[in-house]
Parts: structure tokens; C-alpha cells; sequence
């Protein structure tokens, strides 16, 4: 018995290997109308790796480019040479919630995809609730989801993430399962709930992270199961950014912020559950907190990157959940070789649990992301380069911000432009674009210093941020704007000089660097 065989116990459904050739014909209605199709992933793993490129080569072999088009679903983002593929022959239509890929990202940009961005707990429940696809009434044509297995009565046992696939199983019409042979099954890590639809919906009974109150796999209607074919490719494992000086004393900021905070009292001395964003800020504090004096940690986040492995295996991490293992290639072969210790202390959730404000809030998860920028006032952009231009979407960072127990933002205090070493400033006076306000966050970190805005009135959290967190390069102009400010407004409660407000994104993008100021 071949191993494909092997990972399908429900030995009905073994009349239902096929080849992904044979599947085609499913989706030639797109010539009729816009498929709606999901698939499953989360970043670049537990992604289909073989249906979306045999459709790519169908549809380029027999010149179907812009002919078929899809409303494509994915729960965050997935592998480049898919989403780029599709985006290069014209085959996604929309694409929902958060993306990644170069050429994708540059057809949303120049309107020749449409976008929707929207919170992840939210997307995922939103799904369920039939909102993306109103005017098919609510369902999904197909969905094609990579799996390590079928158990015995047909339910998928899903891979390396679970994100939306719960969902988009439930919604599906039809199901093509892809079962990758490459790796190693997942089974037994998953934790899969889910959530009722209101007026049915029911607290979610996470009080701990190690608590299981799912199923290890994603219940499934197996009559909806049309085609079984098999993966032999590996994730597309992400690259890791290496730690830099300014990455690694942000780090220590937020480290010195964690002791100071355990002194006072307003934490306990294993911290409360973590939730860290991705990137080289991200792996620098995990690997902060990995020489730190802190232990028994615990973690509760969206995706499990390379810089969580060196945590677990100091024994200062406990236990993990996540909705993703994100890893590098290294990362992977890590990984396999220590499975039995990992698989132990790593439970994936779906992304409606991982991602669930009600938990977040519920166990005091300490929130930390990156933003593009983020004004005096504390209003963060995370989404949109000079307020107009898609980067990749709001993904988890709404849901953690807003329901934190601390919610941080850390970020480098400038960024290089092409003609300006300091030409880009993190602190600005206004933010172009709002995904997090003043009410969400709490903590504001840059290489300069910690900015603490607990319990401080706007025109203080300006100062301080101004102090604590502004580039040499832009503290003066910062500082005369302000004071400028609450003079033209009779100290209004949060003053702005409305005519000038975006000079300096103005100038970033007439000239390149937002110190116009130096141009005069």
C-alpha cells in the first residue's frame, strides 16, 4: 500500500484518488462565472501546492488568460509562486484577507485585483457567516485543502496550519483534499473549534493555553469530498530576516520594560502569554526573552517562527499556540528532528480562536507588532505606505492591540529612503491611514526609548513619545509642530495644524525624504 494510501483511514474515500489533471473539469464554470474558491494556509504552510498550479498551467496552455477568474479566500498569506502565478495569468479576481506576494501586491495596487482587509478573527467568522459571497448565498464553490491525513470517518487532519480551513471546509460545496507525503503528519497538534453562529454562540472555554477544547481534526461531510490527490512538495519556508543593533535594542527596551512592570506589581514574574508579530524585531525579542532571567513563559500568537525554536529548547518557553508553524527551510529541518519535544508544547488553532479578542482579553496577552508608523497621539498605520498604497493587510494585529492586556508597538524611530539615510520617520504628527488608535495602544518602542502612554493625556503622550521615541533627525521639527500647534488651537485637547499635518509624507513623496526642511 503506497503512502497516500496509508494516510486515508476512511478506506471508502480511497475511490477518490485521482489526479489533478482529472479535477479540471470542475472548474471550467469559471467561463461562465467568478468560482468563489478557498484555500487552506497560513503563510507560506499547509498551503495547496499542486491543484493551483495545475490550473495555472491549464489556463496558460490553452490561452484562458482572462477567461477564468477566481474570488480567491485564503486565511492570511501563502506561497509566492502561487499567488504570483495567478496574479501574472489574470485568475484572481478578489482576494481576501492579507497577502504577501511582489506581483499580487502590485496588481492590487494598480487596481487590477480587488482587496478586502479585515481583522483575521473577524474574516474567519465573517466567512461563516456567508458575507463574502451574498450573492451566492453565502457558501463556497470549492475548496482545496493540503491535509497530513483522513481519519477513519472522513474528517481532514490538517498540516502545518489551520487558519480559515475549518471554515472554508464547512462552507465548501466541494472539497479537494491534497495530502502531502513529504512531511510528516501533524496529527494530534490541531485543536479545531468551530464557533456557532448567533444567536447560538457560545463562550469559548479557553482559560489556559495548553487547554484543548476542540478536535485534532476538522469535521468534515466526506460526500463533499470530490477528488484526493497527493502532495510530494515542501513548505515554502519563509526566510528569516537576521537580528540587526537596532532590532536587538528595541529588544532590550522591552525587556527592561517587562522587569520594571513584574517590580511594580502589574505582572507576575513568568510574565502573562505572549503574542509576537513577525520579522526582525519580533525574532529579536523572543530571542531577548530566551537570555532573559524570565521563565515558565508561555505563548499565545498567530504563527510560530524560527525565533520561537532556540525559546522552546532553552526550556524558558513552556508551551505555544498558534495558528502556523512559519518557519525557514533551516527552520523545518529543526523542527522534524526535534518533533517529539515539540509536538508536545505547540497546539494549532484555528486562526476565529487564535486570533479571538475573547481570549486575548481573557488571559491577558501581552501584544507586540510592528507598524509602519504611528502618530504623537498614538494612532498606528499598519496597512497603507503614504496612506494610499496596500503593503499586506491589518492581518492579527487588530485583534491583539485592541484586547491586550499591554498592547506594543515597536518599530526602528526612522527608515533609509533612496535619497536620505533618516528620510523616513516612524512618529509623525498625523498618521495618513488609522488602523489602531489612541484607545488600542499602550506601549510605543523604538531603538531611542520606550514610550509608556498609560493613564497619559494626549498632549502628554506627544511629549513623551516625542522624547522617549522620535529620531534625533526629527525632534525639533516634532517639538515646534506640537508647540505650534497648541498655540493655532487654543490647546485643544489633541491639536493639529491641519494645512500641515502631512507635509512630511507630502515630501516624502515629492521629494523623497520627509525632512522638506533640509530642502529649503
Amino acid at each position: 500500500m503506497s503512502e497516500l494510501e496509508n494516510r486515508i483511514r476512511d478506506k471508502s474515500l480511497l475511490s477518490k484518488i485521482t489526479t489533478p489533471e482529472k479535477l479540471i473539469p470542475l472548474f471550467e464554470e469559471t467561463e461562465k462565472r467568478i468560482l468563489n474558491v478557498g484555500f487552506s494556509g497560513f503563510t507560506p504552510v499547509g498551503y495547496p501546492k499542486v491543484m493551483p498550479l495545475i490550473i495555472a498551467d491549464y489556463v496558460e496552455k490553452n490561452n484562458l488568460k482572462g477567461k477564468w477568474y477566481f474570488n480567491l479566500f485564503v486565511g492570511a498569506s501563502m506561497g509566492a509562486e502561487i499567488e504570483d502565478r495567478w496574479a501574472e495569468l489574470e485568475l484572481t479576481n478578489m482576494r481576501w484577507p492579507y497577502q504577501t506576494a511582489k506581483v499580487l501586491n502590485k496588481k492590487i495596487n494598480d487596481g487590477s485585483i480587488k482587496m478586502g482587509d479585515k481583522h483575521l478573527s473577524m474574516f474567519s467568522q465573517d466567512f461563516l457567516y456567508g458575507y463574502y459571497t451574498k450573492d451566492c448565498g453565502g457558501g463556497l464553490d470549492i475548496a482545496i485543502i493540503e491535509a497530513s491525513s483522513i481519519d477513519e470517518n472522513g474528517n481532514i487532519i490538517l498540516a502545518g496550519s489551520v487558519g480559515a480551513a475549518p471554515e472554508f471546509i464547512t462552507m465548501a460545496d466541494k472539497i479537494i483534499v491534497e495530502i502531502n507525503t513529504h512531511n510528516p503528519s501533524f496529527e494530534g497538534m490541531h485543536d479545531i473549534f468551530v464557533s456557532d453562529i448567533p444567536p447560538y454562540k457560545k463562550i469559548i472555554p479557553i482559560t489556559d493555553v495548553r487547554q484543548r477544547i476542540g478536535t485534532p481534526f476538522v469535521p468534515t461531510d466526506k460526500s463533499k469530498i470530490v477528488g484526493i490527490i497527493e502532495s510530494t512538495k515542501p513548505d515554502n519556508g519563509r526566510a528569516v530576516r537576521g537580528s540587526d543593533e537596532v532590532s536587538e535594542t528595541i529588544a532590550q527596551h522591552i525587556i527592561d520594560f517587562f522587569q520594571s512592570e513584574v517590580k511594580a506589581g502589574r505582572m507576575p514574574k513568568n510574565l502573562l502569554p505572549l503574542q509576537s508579530g513577525v520579522g526582525s524585531i519580533a525574532n529579536a525579542v523572543v530571542l531577548g526573552l530566551t537570555n532573559s532571567p524570565f521563565d515558565n513563559l508561555t505563548v499565545y500568537s498567530e504563527v510560530l517562527q524560527d525565533g520561537f525554536l532556540p525559546f522552546l529548547d532553552s526550556g524558558k518557553c513552556k508551551f505555544i499556540n498558534a495558528t502556523s508553524v512559519s518557519l525557514s527551510n533551516e527552520g523545518f529541518e529543526h523542527w522534524w528532528k526535534n518533533y517529539d519535544l515539540y509536538r508536545e508544547r505547540v497546539l494549532l488553532r484555528p486562526m476565529q480562536i487564535s486570533n479571538n479578542p475573547e481570549i486575548i482579553r481573557r488571559l491577558g496577552v501581552i501584544s507586540m507588532n510592528t507598524p509602519v508608523e504611528v502618530d504623537f497621539y498614538g494612532h498606528a498605520n499598519s496597512t497603507l505606505v503614504g496612506g494610499t498604497r496596500m503593503l499586506n493587510g491589518i492581518g492579527g494585529s487588530g485583534d491583539f492591540a485592541r484586547a491586550a492586556y499591554v498592547s506594543i508597538m515597536h518599530t526602528p524611530s526612522c527608515r533609509p529612503s533612496k535619497t536620505d539615510e533618516f528620510g523616513i520617520s516612524a512618529i509623525v504628527p498625523k498618521v495618513p491611514h488609522v488602523d489602531h488608535t489612541e484607545h488600542d495602544l499602550d506601549v510605543i518602542v523604538t531603538e531611542q526609548g520606550l514610550a509608556d502612554l498609560r493613564g497619559l493625556c494626549p498632549k502628554e503622550r506627544a511629549k513623551v513619545m516625542i522624547e522617549k521615541c522620535a529620531h534625533p533627525a526629527y525632534k525639533d521639527y516634532l517639538n515646534d509642530y506640537l508647540e505650534r500647534a497648541i498655540k493655532a488651537t487654543g490647546n485643544h485637547h489633541e491639536p493639529q495644524l491641519l494645512k500641515e499635518c502631512y507635509d512630511m509624507h507630502i515630501s516624502l513623496a515629492e521629494s523623497g525624504t520627509m525632512r522638506f526642511w533640509e530642502k529649503k
